[in-house]
Protein backbone atom coordinates (compact mmCIF):
# COMPACT_ATOMS: atom_id res chain seq x y z
CA UNK A 1 0.00 0.00 0.00
CA UNK A 2 2.91 2.47 0.73
CA UNK A 3 3.15 3.40 -2.95
CA UNK A 4 -0.02 5.16 -3.34
CA UNK A 5 0.80 8.90 -4.48
CA UNK A 6 -0.92 11.69 -4.62
CA UNK A 7 1.72 14.13 -6.04
CA UNK A 8 1.35 18.28 -3.80
CA UNK A 9 1.62 21.32 -6.01
CA UNK A 10 5.54 21.82 -5.56
CA UNK A 11 6.03 18.55 -7.97
CA UNK A 12 3.84 19.41 -10.70
CA UNK A 13 5.30 23.40 -10.39
CA UNK A 14 8.50 21.22 -10.90
CA UNK A 15 7.63 19.00 -13.50
CA UNK A 16 5.89 21.80 -15.57
CA UNK A 17 9.09 24.16 -15.55
CA UNK A 18 11.32 20.98 -16.76
CA UNK A 19 9.33 20.61 -19.40
CA UNK A 20 9.41 23.79 -20.44
CA UNK A 21 13.22 24.52 -20.15
CA UNK A 22 13.35 21.04 -22.71
CA UNK A 23 15.76 18.94 -20.90
CA UNK A 24 13.71 16.48 -20.20
CA UNK A 25 10.07 15.40 -20.03
CA UNK A 26 9.73 14.96 -16.10
CA UNK A 27 11.52 15.62 -12.88
CA UNK A 28 13.95 13.94 -11.69
CA UNK A 29 12.58 10.93 -9.39
CA UNK A 30 14.93 9.12 -6.56
CA UNK A 31 12.22 6.40 -5.04
CA UNK A 32 12.40 5.34 -1.30
CA UNK A 33 10.22 2.17 -0.07
CA UNK A 34 9.07 -1.52 0.06
CA UNK A 35 7.43 -3.82 -1.91
CA UNK A 36 4.85 -1.68 -3.81
CA UNK A 37 7.80 0.45 -5.10
CA UNK A 38 10.79 -1.97 -5.30
CA UNK A 39 11.20 -2.65 -9.02
CA UNK A 40 13.93 -5.29 -8.65
CA UNK A 41 16.28 -4.15 -6.41
CA UNK A 42 15.56 -7.92 -3.90
CA UNK A 43 16.74 -9.93 -6.98
CA UNK A 44 19.97 -8.61 -6.60
CA UNK A 45 19.84 -10.62 -3.18
CA UNK A 46 20.14 -14.22 -3.49
CA UNK A 47 19.20 -15.00 -0.21
CA UNK A 48 15.89 -12.86 0.22
CA UNK A 49 13.06 -14.29 1.18
CA UNK A 50 11.28 -11.36 -0.48
CA UNK A 51 11.13 -11.81 -3.95
CA UNK A 52 8.99 -11.58 -6.79
CA UNK A 53 11.29 -13.16 -9.92
CA UNK A 54 9.00 -15.75 -10.85
CA UNK A 55 6.09 -16.46 -12.38
CA UNK A 56 3.16 -15.30 -12.24
CA UNK A 57 4.47 -11.82 -11.21
CA UNK A 58 5.11 -9.56 -14.68
CA UNK A 59 2.30 -12.00 -16.46
CA UNK A 60 1.14 -8.15 -17.66
CA UNK A 61 4.33 -6.17 -17.63
CA UNK A 62 5.56 -5.24 -21.50
CA UNK A 63 7.82 -7.66 -21.05
CA UNK A 64 5.54 -10.54 -20.26
CA UNK A 65 8.69 -11.75 -17.92
CA UNK A 66 8.93 -11.07 -14.30
CA UNK A 67 10.65 -8.00 -13.33
CA UNK A 68 11.06 -8.22 -9.82
CA UNK A 69 7.83 -6.29 -9.60
CA UNK A 70 5.29 -7.58 -6.54
CA UNK A 71 2.00 -7.08 -8.85
CA UNK A 72 1.13 -8.59 -12.52
CA UNK A 73 2.42 -5.43 -14.26
CA UNK A 74 3.22 -1.85 -13.39
CA UNK A 75 3.94 -0.62 -10.23
CA UNK A 76 2.24 2.80 -9.77
CA UNK A 77 5.51 4.54 -9.83
CA UNK A 78 5.72 2.72 -13.42
CA UNK A 79 2.59 4.37 -14.56
CA UNK A 80 3.31 8.15 -13.46
CA UNK A 81 7.00 7.66 -14.92
CA UNK A 82 4.85 7.26 -18.23
CA UNK A 83 2.30 10.51 -17.83
CA UNK A 84 5.41 12.09 -16.90
CA UNK A 85 7.25 11.05 -20.14
CA UNK A 86 10.24 9.55 -18.97
CA UNK A 87 11.24 5.53 -18.06
CA UNK A 88 11.04 4.66 -14.56
CA UNK A 89 13.87 5.15 -12.54
CA UNK A 90 16.01 1.63 -12.43
CA UNK A 91 16.71 -0.02 -9.41
CA UNK A 92 19.50 1.21 -7.21
CA UNK A 93 21.52 -2.30 -7.05
CA UNK A 94 21.26 -2.86 -11.39
CA UNK A 95 23.59 0.41 -11.67
CA UNK A 96 27.21 1.40 -11.66
CA UNK A 97 27.94 4.90 -10.28
CA UNK A 98 29.10 5.59 -14.07
CA UNK A 99 25.45 5.25 -15.37
CA UNK A 100 24.38 8.40 -16.62
CA UNK A 101 21.25 6.95 -14.66
CA UNK A 102 22.22 8.44 -11.42
CA UNK A 103 21.54 11.51 -13.17
CA UNK A 104 18.33 11.08 -14.10
CA UNK A 105 16.57 9.08 -10.91
CA UNK A 106 16.98 5.93 -8.93
CA UNK A 107 14.66 3.39 -7.11
CA UNK A 108 16.02 2.48 -4.07
CA UNK A 109 12.68 0.28 -2.65
CA UNK A 110 13.48 -3.21 -1.53
CA UNK A 111 10.63 -5.39 -0.16
CA UNK A 112 10.46 -6.03 3.04
CA UNK A 113 11.87 -2.93 3.97
CA UNK A 114 10.36 -0.91 6.73
CA UNK A 115 10.92 2.65 8.66
CA UNK A 116 12.62 0.44 11.77
CA UNK A 117 15.25 -1.13 10.79
CA UNK A 118 13.87 -4.81 12.67
CA UNK A 119 11.14 -5.04 10.05
CA UNK A 120 11.89 -7.31 7.76
CA UNK A 121 14.65 -8.86 9.00
CA UNK A 122 13.03 -12.60 8.69
CA UNK A 123 13.47 -12.31 4.81
CA UNK A 124 17.12 -12.21 5.63
CA UNK A 125 18.23 -10.07 2.35
CA UNK A 126 17.15 -6.44 2.00
CA UNK A 127 17.24 -2.97 1.90
CA UNK A 128 16.11 -1.42 5.00
CA UNK A 129 15.30 2.31 4.58
CA UNK A 130 18.53 3.70 6.34
CA UNK A 131 20.55 1.57 4.00
CA UNK A 132 18.38 3.32 1.03
CA UNK A 133 19.55 6.56 2.20
CA UNK A 134 22.99 5.29 2.85
CA UNK A 135 23.09 4.33 -0.78
CA UNK A 136 22.13 7.53 -1.74
CA UNK A 137 24.50 9.39 -0.15
CA UNK A 138 26.82 7.09 -1.88
CA UNK A 139 24.98 8.56 -4.73
CA UNK A 140 25.32 11.98 -4.22
CA UNK A 141 28.96 11.47 -4.03
CA UNK A 142 29.13 9.78 -7.39
CA UNK A 143 27.02 12.84 -8.85
CA UNK A 144 29.18 15.28 -7.30
CA UNK A 145 32.29 13.98 -8.95
CA UNK A 146 30.43 13.68 -12.21
CA UNK A 147 29.11 17.29 -12.59
CA UNK A 148 30.52 19.04 -9.59
CA UNK A 149 29.47 19.81 -6.09
CA UNK A 150 27.03 22.96 -6.92
CA UNK A 151 25.51 21.28 -9.72
CA UNK A 152 25.02 18.31 -7.83
CA UNK A 153 23.32 20.48 -4.85
CA UNK A 154 21.11 21.96 -7.09
CA UNK A 155 20.03 18.51 -8.40
CA UNK A 156 19.49 17.19 -5.11
CA UNK A 157 17.62 20.19 -3.98
CA UNK A 158 14.97 20.46 -7.42
CA UNK A 159 14.38 16.64 -7.59
CA UNK A 160 11.37 14.82 -6.16
CA UNK A 161 11.72 12.38 -3.61
CA UNK A 162 8.77 9.58 -3.48
CA UNK A 163 8.83 7.59 -0.27
CA UNK A 164 6.38 4.71 0.73
CA UNK A 165 6.86 2.75 4.02
CA UNK A 166 5.16 1.75 7.06
CA UNK A 167 2.90 -0.98 5.92
CA UNK A 168 5.51 -3.73 6.62
CA UNK A 169 6.24 -2.01 9.96
CA UNK A 170 2.96 -3.38 11.36
CA UNK A 171 2.48 -6.54 8.78
CA UNK A 172 5.78 -8.11 9.07
CA UNK A 173 6.74 -6.39 12.37
CA UNK A 174 3.97 -5.14 15.07
CA UNK A 175 1.09 -7.47 14.19
CA UNK A 176 3.22 -10.38 14.12
CA UNK A 177 3.49 -12.54 17.30
CA UNK A 178 7.05 -13.48 17.08
CA UNK A 179 8.51 -9.86 16.62
CA UNK A 180 9.39 -8.60 19.95
CA UNK A 181 8.19 -4.62 18.86
CA UNK A 182 4.39 -6.14 18.95
CA UNK A 183 5.33 -7.56 22.50
CA UNK A 184 7.02 -4.82 23.97
CA UNK A 185 5.05 -1.51 23.23
CA UNK A 186 1.11 -0.29 23.09
CA UNK A 187 0.12 1.21 20.20
CA UNK A 188 0.72 4.89 21.20
CA UNK A 189 4.24 3.71 21.72
CA UNK A 190 4.42 2.16 18.71
CA UNK A 191 3.43 4.85 16.85
CA UNK A 192 5.93 7.63 18.51
CA UNK A 193 8.81 4.70 18.07
CA UNK A 194 7.88 5.26 14.00
CA UNK A 195 7.53 9.24 14.14
CA UNK A 196 11.06 9.61 16.05
CA UNK A 197 12.41 7.23 14.05
CA UNK A 198 11.01 8.76 10.91
CA UNK A 199 12.06 12.01 11.81
CA UNK A 200 15.66 11.62 12.28
CA UNK A 201 15.89 9.91 8.96
CA UNK A 202 13.52 12.48 6.91
CA UNK A 203 16.34 15.00 8.61
CA UNK A 204 18.93 13.24 7.31
CA UNK A 205 17.88 13.17 3.58
CA UNK A 206 17.51 17.09 4.24
CA UNK A 207 21.21 17.27 5.15
CA UNK A 208 21.70 15.30 1.75
CA UNK A 209 19.71 17.91 0.20
CA UNK A 210 16.11 16.59 0.11
CA UNK A 211 13.87 19.55 -0.12
CA UNK A 212 10.44 17.94 -2.04
CA UNK A 213 9.32 14.48 -0.33
CA UNK A 214 6.13 13.28 -0.54
CA UNK A 215 5.21 10.40 2.03
CA UNK A 216 2.89 8.04 1.01
CA UNK A 217 0.59 7.56 4.30
CA UNK A 218 -0.34 3.85 4.56
CA UNK A 219 -3.90 2.57 2.83
CA UNK A 220 -6.58 0.55 4.75
CA UNK A 221 -3.93 -2.79 5.89
CA UNK A 222 -7.15 -3.60 7.56
CA UNK A 223 -8.79 -4.58 4.58
CA UNK A 224 -5.91 -6.17 2.63
CA UNK A 225 -6.41 -10.08 1.85
CA UNK A 226 -3.72 -11.38 4.31
CA UNK A 227 -5.29 -9.76 7.03
CA UNK A 228 -8.84 -9.96 6.06
CA UNK A 229 -8.46 -13.43 6.41
CA UNK A 230 -7.37 -13.03 10.06
CA UNK A 231 -11.02 -12.44 11.02
CA UNK A 232 -12.44 -15.60 10.49
CA UNK A 233 -15.23 -14.00 9.00
CA UNK A 234 -13.51 -12.46 5.92
CA UNK A 235 -14.16 -8.84 7.53
CA UNK A 236 -11.68 -6.23 7.48
CA UNK A 237 -9.95 -5.75 10.84
CA UNK A 238 -10.97 -2.33 11.90
CA UNK A 239 -8.16 -2.09 14.79
CA UNK A 240 -5.75 -2.46 12.09
CA UNK A 241 -7.40 0.22 9.97
CA UNK A 242 -7.26 2.55 13.07
CA UNK A 243 -3.77 2.07 13.67
CA UNK A 244 -2.98 3.47 10.19
CA UNK A 245 -5.12 6.16 10.88
CA UNK A 246 -3.45 7.47 13.76
CA UNK A 247 -0.13 6.79 12.33
CA UNK A 248 -1.08 8.45 8.98
CA UNK A 249 -2.27 11.72 11.29
CA UNK A 250 0.75 11.57 13.28
CA UNK A 251 3.03 11.61 10.28
CA UNK A 252 1.30 14.49 9.18
CA UNK A 253 1.92 16.03 12.39
CA UNK A 254 5.53 15.63 11.53
CA UNK A 255 6.18 16.47 8.13
CA UNK A 256 4.32 20.01 8.98
CA UNK A 257 6.96 20.51 12.07
CA UNK A 258 10.17 19.67 9.69
CA UNK A 259 8.41 22.18 7.04
CA UNK A 260 8.30 24.67 9.89
CA UNK A 261 11.96 24.15 11.07
CA UNK A 262 13.99 23.52 8.09
CA UNK A 263 14.43 25.97 5.71
CA UNK A 264 13.14 25.32 2.28
CA UNK A 265 11.46 21.89 2.98
CA UNK A 266 8.75 21.07 1.31
CA UNK A 267 7.49 17.73 2.36
CA UNK A 268 3.51 16.33 2.29
CA UNK A 269 1.72 13.56 2.93
CA UNK A 270 -0.11 11.71 0.24
CA UNK A 271 -3.20 10.15 2.11
CA UNK A 272 -3.76 6.78 -0.08
CA UNK A 273 -6.05 5.53 2.89
CA UNK A 274 -9.53 6.94 1.10
CA UNK A 275 -8.18 6.16 -1.97
CA UNK A 276 -7.79 2.46 -1.47
CA UNK A 277 -10.92 2.13 0.39
CA UNK A 278 -13.05 3.90 -2.10
CA UNK A 279 -11.55 0.84 -4.38
CA UNK A 280 -12.15 -1.90 -2.08
CA UNK A 281 -15.98 -0.67 -0.79
CA UNK A 282 -17.05 0.15 -4.38
CA UNK A 283 -14.81 -1.99 -6.80
CA UNK A 284 -17.35 -2.28 -9.30
CA UNK A 285 -17.80 1.91 -9.64
CA UNK A 286 -14.05 1.39 -11.57
CA UNK A 287 -14.59 -1.89 -13.69
CA UNK A 288 -13.40 -4.07 -10.83
CA UNK A 289 -15.88 -7.01 -9.17
CA UNK A 290 -13.59 -8.18 -6.50
CA UNK A 291 -11.83 -6.20 -3.74
CA UNK A 292 -11.96 -8.81 -0.39
CA UNK A 293 -9.53 -11.49 -1.74
CA UNK A 294 -6.87 -12.01 -4.73
CA UNK A 295 -6.76 -12.96 -8.00
CA UNK A 296 -3.57 -15.67 -7.28
CA UNK A 297 -6.25 -17.18 -4.07
CA UNK A 298 -3.30 -17.19 -1.91
CA UNK A 299 -5.07 -15.63 0.67
CA UNK A 300 -4.14 -17.27 4.40
CA UNK A 301 -3.67 -16.06 7.94
CA UNK A 302 -0.03 -15.65 7.24
CA UNK A 303 -0.20 -14.15 3.77
CA UNK A 304 1.00 -15.26 0.41
CA UNK A 305 2.75 -14.57 -2.93
CA UNK A 306 1.62 -15.90 -6.30
CA UNK A 307 3.32 -18.55 -6.38
CA UNK A 308 3.90 -20.37 -10.01
CA UNK A 309 1.44 -23.20 -8.94
CA UNK A 310 -0.59 -20.73 -7.61
CA UNK A 311 -4.55 -21.14 -9.57
CA UNK A 312 -5.05 -17.79 -11.35
CA UNK A 313 -8.20 -16.08 -11.69
CA UNK A 314 -9.69 -16.28 -15.08
CA UNK A 315 -9.77 -12.18 -15.65
CA UNK A 316 -6.95 -9.96 -13.65
CA UNK A 317 -8.66 -7.34 -14.59
CA UNK A 318 -11.81 -8.28 -12.33
CA UNK A 319 -9.30 -8.05 -9.31
CA UNK A 320 -8.27 -4.95 -6.79
CA UNK A 321 -5.75 -7.50 -5.44
CA UNK A 322 -2.78 -9.60 -6.97
CA UNK A 323 -1.89 -11.19 -4.06
CA UNK A 324 -2.50 -11.15 -0.33
CA UNK A 325 -0.47 -7.59 0.20
CA UNK A 326 -0.05 -5.97 -3.02
CA UNK A 327 -2.75 -4.27 -5.64
CA UNK A 328 -3.09 -5.66 -9.08
CA UNK A 329 -1.84 -3.60 -11.89
CA UNK A 330 -5.64 -2.43 -13.15
CA UNK A 331 -5.71 -0.76 -9.60
CA UNK A 332 -2.43 1.12 -9.70
CA UNK A 333 -3.57 2.02 -12.99
CA UNK A 334 -6.78 3.62 -11.34
CA UNK A 335 -4.46 5.19 -8.72
CA UNK A 336 -1.87 6.94 -11.08
CA UNK A 337 -4.71 8.03 -13.09
CA UNK A 338 -6.63 9.63 -9.65
CA UNK A 339 -3.12 11.08 -8.86
CA UNK A 340 -3.30 13.36 -12.72
CA UNK A 341 -7.00 14.32 -11.15
CA UNK A 342 -5.58 15.53 -8.36
CA UNK A 343 -2.83 18.10 -10.00
CA UNK A 344 -5.77 19.59 -11.88
CA UNK A 345 -7.52 19.93 -8.68
CA UNK A 346 -4.54 20.90 -6.35
CA UNK A 347 -2.72 23.21 -8.77
CA UNK A 348 -5.76 24.70 -11.13
CA UNK A 349 -4.11 23.45 -14.59
CA UNK A 350 -5.43 21.27 -17.24
CA UNK A 351 -2.56 18.33 -18.26
CA UNK A 352 -3.99 16.37 -20.57
CA UNK A 353 -2.10 12.62 -20.43
CA UNK A 354 -3.91 10.35 -22.90
CA UNK A 355 -5.75 8.08 -20.41
CA UNK A 356 -5.04 4.91 -20.10
CA UNK A 357 -7.43 1.51 -20.13
CA UNK A 358 -8.19 2.09 -16.11
CA UNK A 359 -9.55 5.71 -16.30
CA UNK A 360 -11.16 5.37 -19.97
CA UNK A 361 -13.30 2.34 -18.21
CA UNK A 362 -14.10 4.19 -15.05
CA UNK A 363 -15.89 7.37 -16.01
CA UNK A 364 -16.44 8.59 -12.41
CA UNK A 365 -13.07 8.46 -11.08
CA UNK A 366 -12.36 12.12 -11.09
CA UNK A 367 -15.66 12.82 -8.85
CA UNK A 368 -15.75 9.65 -6.51
CA UNK A 369 -12.00 9.94 -6.09
CA UNK A 370 -11.62 13.59 -4.36
CA UNK A 371 -8.82 14.63 -3.00
CA UNK A 372 -7.99 14.88 0.31
CA UNK A 373 -6.76 18.03 1.94
CA UNK A 374 -2.54 18.14 2.00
Amino acid sequence: MAALLAIHTIAFAYMVSIASSGVRAGPVTYIFGDSMADVGNNNHFPQSLAKANYPWYGVDYSTKQPTGRFTNGRTIGDVMSARFGVPPPPPYLSLSMNDDAILEGINFASGGAGILDETGSYFVQYLSFNTQISYFEQTKEAIKFRIGDAEAEKLCNDALYLIGLGSNDYINNYLQPFMADGQEYTHDEFVMLLNATLDSQLKRLYDLGARKIVFNGIGPLGCIPSQRVKSGTGQCLHHVNEYVKEFNAQVTKLLAALNAALPGAQMVLADSYPVVMELIENPQKYGFKISNTSCCNVDSTVGGMCLPNSRLCANRRDFVFWDAYHTSDAANEIIANKMFADLNALTGSTPAPAPGPGLASTPHLRSALTPAPL
